[in-house]
């Protein structure tokens, strides 16, 4: 792509390179391709490169490699884009020399590759390398001594005492024979008398814009010109001198021709509202790869993971990488960037940010040889093995069928396999002049059976298996695959370019489409969510990181459910807040960045075709319609050209300069090549109006540019990254320019850290942290899973920077086994202390329910071993974030992890010195803002890991003035949580006390106890149920308060007790915790109520409606909130100050007292009024129909009630009826009913709330509020009924 590219020169190309073999040095052993430094400053894949290292000096001379050199550049330098001579001299030759003889294959290879500046600006190098014959006597000399040394090495090797006898294959499978200079005649593979020395040498285009076609053919032609026994027309000054100073980069939406040595080289640029310049084969990388899985690539990148490609081709590694980048436009990619990774930067694999590198293999190595410092969130491509190696958890890109379908269709079309050609060598020749119409014509006269996909598609491929029932499910047939005619056929149009080349531009731009019309699709309306600053743009900089610059909560419920889990991660990505950046810094369609610009144009134009036919925000799969409009404008600017560059001619040079011998590219004439035409000779001849009026666009583009590189200068230093490091630099490699880099590392992860933990609670308080001024209230929409994900990622990072050696693929998992295991060896020794890992008593975190329950010991390795204990979760990375979530539920988090770290032998033994966990005061700053995070209450364990099996430990608490020391039934009891519920549970009547295992119940809700009514003294009077999860230690209370007993209270066997989180009970954690408290359960007051009438606390009319407002308004907030933030349904309605205790209020006021030691129960009253209105039924007296349904329906649900198996009491019936009215929004008409009931004017005084038509009526305006809710209710509150 040509982001970034300098926009000061508009030259075709900036430097033409030559690089090689400086006879004045002679051979010098390349040892940074040997893969390793000595400095001390690099040991980082130590093992993997030292042994390279000892293998360039193992391998036969012929097979090392040898430091090369920038040999000359022209000119010596431009101002808008300075020489790096280090990173041309290493990118132009990564391996550095190679040597071959006359018997060895000497093919030229061309690669390109990229230098990245600290600023993010772009140049693109091409460079063709090809073999020269050695001249020099004294390399020939060297090279020759070199081996007489090699075969005396190896002949010491083979005179070991072990040699086995003559005759036999020793294990190195050499044949022994009798020692004489014929054994040695396989090692000597070079004779100065007898061979002929080859070198590697190398040409290089340096140019601010990628043309990788046409800068090869321009190499080619100079490579052929010195090659070939014919001279060329000109000296190949004229030819260089053309393509640095004459030949000009096409204007955009034009094509350009100039004259190579042989043939004429034609090149095009888009237009304004086309897709940016991209020539690079896309059809390489799917025939490398396969579709599945350049999506799962793609999807990496756009999750910003690591990505390291691997192969022993360089250009396969820039090819996949700057496809991979396209692809994502609009979007772009935002960290380290390096498609072709020098030797003396390996250290940057130990970089702990987000990065896409290219790693070249020797080929030889498998890679279980290859020690990366972190695995667990990278995304490894072996490019040449068709392999990809994926971090876990990664979501599926939206869509994937259809959208892997429609690829694949686009591939067909031009004879590529969807799952790409592992023999690729012959497939290519075979595919070469393959096109879809052949295949039909084909089947048309019957040589063919079934679709062009089924020949390759019915390989045995999950994906594509599944992609063939779609296509028969959607009724797509491949049959009518879109066909296009070659236009080389088309008669009107006369190509300038060859076909092969025209057909890979047509593929890319029918890819890339595809691709773009998927974002399009998905972001049309992204727009509406762009939160604007109202600020000036200086204080919109400085106060950025704090800003909001996109509504995600709100985006994301627009979208359809299965976009979510890779939308809401890729939301959080620096590549979209970049994108949203520069949409917030563009003011008009003047300022916008290209990209931007034409996904804007292509945004409106969705939208303006969805007015007419709305398919936003469905997850109906809309195919590109862009393709055919796309190829038409590339096919016009091959055929017609609009420019052609000056001719190549003769240069001012001295008589007998310019000439060279055959066979060698020589060192050109600087003198020429060193500045572009003083005189305006040439530039006149080739200036037509059109030209002239590209410099004024220039000039203006310049002006604009300038805006553009400011507002980039801005986006930069908003953002300055968590990484602080987009480019490593690669020049300068000394000790201390390393050591500071791993200082940017350590600040940058300091900063993520504070960033992210600031998000996630911003994110978990939701509107309170609008009241403490955190910003907007709509942020807190974001998957809470996606933020707990992304800071797994980051801990993994923190703990894989400055590994010593790589164990496993988390390191973090890693580190806790080598603690755990240090530990518990301690422990074993006689001075070991107490169980292994414990923190001793002082630190046990005290419990609520006072002696009920011993308390849970805070203990790192204890939770280690629950990790440990749970068989679904397979790998280290898995273990890892298991142990974070639990951690975070438990609220210690940062303490654990002190902890780990405050072993600091282990520390040492694992991190080298810059590591970030060796840093004290960072590491310190890190740990303490992992402390915030204990303000908040999260549940990310519980929730995720759903189908684990977790013990409960279960405590009754009898009353303690009336304790159940008599009582002789069998109490049972039955748990149920958000997830599931355990069934009846019997409990020893003579401990009170169980502790089962069962699968999670999620957060506990209820418990349903009572007993069987069995012995002599079957009554009991319970003060509540504590229950603690042994794996999270959340401990819930369920205050009872009440009798279970035939003859007391209201004569109830069970009941069902609400229950809330008991939070801990220390001061400081209480201080530090913000979120409001869970409501209050049913308490000792309201159950005590019905008991002794005469000492209930008398409430007034206003009190009264207060509590059912407040009720009832409880239960509207909730279902109010995002589903994931509401709480527990049960405690509004059962709870303290729920609406069952609201309404017990009303029915209470006004109660006529009964007589002395006869308690009246509410269920009572709603019994008499049951038997009058049937009554009243059968005898046929109804008032009107809406009356007579009201009154059916209330009577059918006291029937469905006290017809019930479940022994509960009146207290529990009424709670039901309640229950089950809100349910089916039927309350407020039985309030009706009940209001004008004869029944109620005899069990209420005058004065009574029930009787007031007022207040009745202003009681059922508030209950009819309910009606627009949904109300679910936990199956433990309707159990046993049939309604």
């Amino acid at each position: 792509m040509t982001t970034g590219f300098s926009s000061s020169s508009c030259r075709f190309a900036d430097y033409f390179v030559i690089c090689g073999l400086d006879t004045e040095t002679g051979l010098e052993p390349d040892e940074l391709s040997g893969e390793c430094r000595r400095d001390g400053a690099i040991h980082l894949l130590s093992a993997t490169y030292h042994k390279r290292l000892r293998e360039n000096f193992d391998q036969s001379p012929l097979r090392r490699t040898f430091k090369s050199k920038v040999l000359a550049h022209y000119p010596e330098n431009v101002e808008w884009s300075p020489f790096d001579q280090d990173a041309v001299g290493m990118l132009c030759m990564p391996k550095g020399l190679s040597f071959r003889t006359q018997a060895d294959s000497r093919e030229p290879q061309f690669h390109s590759f990229i230098i990245t500046r600290e600023d993010g600006s772009r140049t693109y190098g091409f460079a063709l390398t090809f073999y020269e014959e050695v001249t020099s006597k004294q390399i020939c000399s060297a090279m020759q001594t070199l081996y007489h040394m090699h075969n005396a090495e190896q002949y010491d090797i083979l005179h070991m005492p072990s040699a086995t006898p003559t005759g036999i294959e020793d294990s190195h499978g050499l044949l022994q024979a009798s020692p004489s200079i014929s054994r040695l005649q396989r090692f000597n593979s070079y004779d100065i008398t007898r061979d002929t020395l080859y070198v590697s040498k190398c040409i290089c285009l340096m140019a601010p814009m990628a043309f990788p076609q046409a800068c090869r053919k321009v190499l080619e032609q100079l490579h052929q010109a010195v090659s070939s026994a014919q001279p060329p027309p000109l000296p190949l000054e004229s030819y260089i001198f053309n393509v640095l100073y004459e030949v000009p980069l096409p204007p955009p939406g034009r094509s350009l021709k100039f004259l190579g040595v042989y043939s004429p080289v034609v090149c095009q640029r888009p237009s304004t509202s086309e897709l940016p310049l991209f020539e690079f084969p896309l059809g390489d990388m799917f025939q490398l790869l396969g579709v599945e899985n350049v999506l799962q690539l793609f999807t990496c990148a756009l999750l910003e993971i690591q990505i390291l490609l691997y192969s022993q081709h360089y250009q396969r590694l820039m090819t996949v990488a700057e496809s991979i980048t396209t692809l994502m436009f609009p979007f772009q990619w935002q960290h380290v960037y390096v498609p072709i990774l020098p030797a003396s930067l390996l250290h940057f694999l130990d970089a702990p940010v987000p990065y896409l590198m290219g790693l070249h293999s020797n080929g030889q190595d498998d890679r279980s040889k290859l020690e990366l410092p972190q695995e667990a969130n990278l995304c490894f491509v072996d490019i040449d093995n068709h392999l990809l190696e994926l971090p876990e958890d990664l979501p599926q890109f939206p869509n994937k069928l259809e959208f892997i379908q429609e690829i694949s269709e686009a591939l067909m079309a031009f004879g590529i396999p969807p799952e790409g050609d592992l023999q690729r060598g012959e497939g290519m020749a075979k595919l070469k002049g393959f096109r879809a119409c052949d295949v039909v014509s084909d089947r048309r006269n019957g040589n063919l059976a079934g679709s062009p996909l089924s020949s390759y598609l019915l390989k045995e491929n999950e994906t594509i298996a599944r992609l063939q029932a779609l296509v028969k499910r959607t009724g797509v047939s491949l049959e009518k695959l879109d066909v296009k005619e070659s236009p080389s056929s088309n008669k009107d149009l006369k190509l300038q370019c060859d076909e092969d080349e025209l057909r890979m531009h047509q593929l890319n731009i029918r890819v890339r489409e595809i691709f773009a019309n998927r974002f399009t699709q998905m972001f049309a309306d992204y727009e509406v969510f762009v939160i604007q600053s109202s600020q000036d743009k200086d204080s919109w900089f400085s106060n950025r990181e704090q800003m909001q610059n996109f509504d995600k909560a709100s985006f994301l419920s627009d979208q359809p459910e299965p976009y979510l889990p890779f939308l809401s991660r890729f939301l959080e990505t620096q590549t979209f807040a970049s994108f949203i950046d520069s949409k917030i810094l563009c003011h008009n369609e003047e300022d916008k960045e290209h990209a931007l610009r034409v996904f804007d144009a292509r945004v409106d134009k969705v939208r303006m075709l969805n007015v007419r036919t709305p398919t936003l925000r469905t997850s109906m799969y809309q195919k590109c319609t862009t393709v055919d409009e796309a190829e038409k404008a590339i096919e016009m600017r091959l055929s017609k050209i609009d420019h052609t560059a000056l001719h190549p001619h003769l240069l001012d040079m001295k008589i007998g300069q310019g000439r060279y011998e055959p066979g060698f590219f020589p060192r050109l004439q600087s003198d020429v090549l060193s500045a572009g035409p003083t005189s305006n000779k040439w530039t006149k001849r080739s200036a037509p109006a059109q030209w002239r009026r590209k410099d004024r666009q220039k000039q203006h583009a310049e002006h604009l540019y300038l805006d553009n590189d400011q507002r980039e200068k801005y986006i930069q230093e908003a953002r300055n990254l968590g990484t602080t490091i987009r480019q490593p630099k690669l020049s300068n490699l000394s000790p201390s320019v390393i050591a500071q880099t791993n200082w940017k590392f350590v600040e940058g992860l300091l900063k993520e850290c504070r960033n992210k933990t600031k998000r996630m609670l911003v994110e978990k308080m939701g509107r309170e942290a609008v009241e403490l001024g955190h910003g907007e209230g709509s942020i807190t929409g974001v998957e809470e899973n996606t933020l707990i994900a992304s800071l797994c990622d980051l801990l993994e990072r923190i703990w894989s920077h400055g590994l010593q050696v790589k164990q496993g693929k988390s390191a973090l998992w890693s580190h806790l086994l080598h603690y755990q295991e240090s530990k518990e060896k301690e422990d074993t020794t006689p001075g070991g202390l107490g169980p292994p890992g414990f923190i001793h008593d002082s630190e046990r975190r005290r419990s609520d329910a006072g002696s009920a329950l011993p308390p849970l010991k805070v203990s790192l390795i204890q939770d280690v071993r629950h990790i440990q204990n749970i068989g679904e979760i397979k790998t280290d990375v898995g273990k890892a974030r298991a142990w974070v979530r639990l951690s975070m539920e438990k609220k210690l988090l940062s303490r654990h992890l002190k902890q780990l770290l405050s072993d600091q032998e282990l520390t040492k033994k694992l991190y080298k010195r810059y590591a970030f966990l060796r840093c004290d005061d960072e590491k310190e700053q890190f740990l303490y803002h992992l402390l915030s995070f204990n303000a908040v209450d999260y549940f990310c364990f519980t929730n995720v890991f759903t189908t684990i099996m977790i013990p409960y430990h279960v405590v009754v608490i009898p009353s303690k003035k009336l304790g159940g020391s008599m009582f002789t039934a069998n109490p049972w009891i039955c748990v149920s949580g958000e997830l599931s519920e355990t069934g009846v549970l019997q409990i020893p009547k003579n401990t009170l006390e169980i502790t089962f295992e069962c699968q999670n119940l999620g957060k506990l809700t209820t418990v349903q106890m009572g007993h069987d009514n069995s012995g002599l003294y079957a009554k009991w009077l319970v003060e509540c149920v504590v229950v603690r999860n042994e794996i999270t230690g959340h401990t819930y209370k369920f205050p009872c308060g009440r009798w279970l007993g035939k003859g007391v209270d209201d004569g109830s066997l069970e009941r069902i007790l609400v229950g809330e989180l008991m939070t801990p009970s220390s001061e400081n954690e209480e201080r530090l915790c913000r979120t409001p408290p869970l409501q209050q359960s049913p308490g000792m007051i309201r159950r005590l109520v019905a008991i002794s009438p005469n000492s209930k606390p008398k409430l007034n009319t206003g009190q009264i409606q207060e509590g059912v407002g407040e009720a009832i308004n409880g239960i509207v907030k909730h279902f109010h909130k995002p589903e994931k933030e509401r709480g527990s349904l049960t405690l509004l309605l059962c709870g303290e100050g729920g609406l069952v205790w609201a309404l017990e209020q009303v029915f209470q006021h006004g109660f006529k007292s009964p007589r002395l030691f006869k308690s009246v129960f509410i269920w009572d009253f709603l019994e008499k009024a049951q038997t009058h209105f049937e009554s009243l039924e059968q005898r046929e007296m109804v008032q009107d129909e809406n009356w007579q349904t009201n009154t059916r329906t209330f009577c059918r649900f006291m029937r469905a009630i006290n017809s019930t198996p479940r022994n509960i009491g009146k207290d529990g019936k009424f709670q039901m009826l309640v229950c089950l009215g809100a349910r089916d929004h039927l309350l407020h008409h039985w309030i009706a009913l009940l209001a004008d009931c004869p029944i109620t004017g005899q069990m209420y005084e005058d004065s009574a709330l029930i009787k007031d038509h007022t207040l009745v009526n202003s009681l059922i305006r508030v209950l009819q509020t309910l009606q627009e809710f949904n109300i679910t209710l936990e199956a433990s509150l309707v159990k046993g009924i049939g309604i």
